[in-house]
C-alpha cells in the first residue's frame, strides 16, 4: 500500500521561504517519478514542480522557476520541496505524487497522492 505524507506547510510572510517534505512508503519502483503540485481555492491544480529519480531530470512551472526546488533523498524516500521568495499568489494546498513513469508536470497521471500540507503567504 503506497502512502505519501506530506509536512513543513505554514503560514509565512510574503518574500519568506518554506521547505515541504514527503516520506513515501509502501512500494519498491527501480525508478520513479515524484512530482509537487498545488491548489489555490477555487483554481484548477497545478504541478509545480517534478523530478525523475533522485539524480534525473527535474521540471518546474514557470511560475516557480528561479525560486523553488525540488529534491530528493533515496536513502530516506522523502521528497523536498525548497521554496524561497514565497508571494501571496504561492498560497494553496501543496500535494506530493507519485508513479513509476516519468510524467513530468503532467499531474493528471501520477498514480499515488498524499493529503496535502497548507501553505499560506500573508
Amino acid at each position: 500500500h503506497v502512502q505519501l505524507v506530506e509536512s513543513g506547510g505554514d503560514l509565512v510572510r510574503p518574500g519568506g521561504s518554506l521547505r515541504l517534505s514527503c516520506a513515501a512508503s509502501g512500494y519498491t519502483y527501480s525508478s520513479d517519478c515524484m512530482g509537487w503540485i498545488r491548489q489555490a481555492p477555487g483554481k484548477e491544480r497545478e504541478a509545480v514542480a517534478a523530478i525523475y529519480t533522485a539524480s534525473g531530470p527535474t521540471y518546474y512551472a514557470d511560475s516557480v522557476k528561479g525560486r523553488f526546488t525540488i529534491s530528493k533523498d533515496n536513502v530516506k524516500n522523502t521528497l523536498y520541496l525548497e521554496m524561497n521568495d514565497l508571494k501571496p499568489e504561492d498560497t494553496a494546498m501543496y500535494y506530493c505524487a507519485a508513479d513509476e513513469y516519468n510524467h513530468g508536470l503532467a499531474w493528471r497521471q501520477y498514480q499515488h497522492w498524499g493529503q496535502g500540507t497548507q501553505v499560506t503567504v500573508s
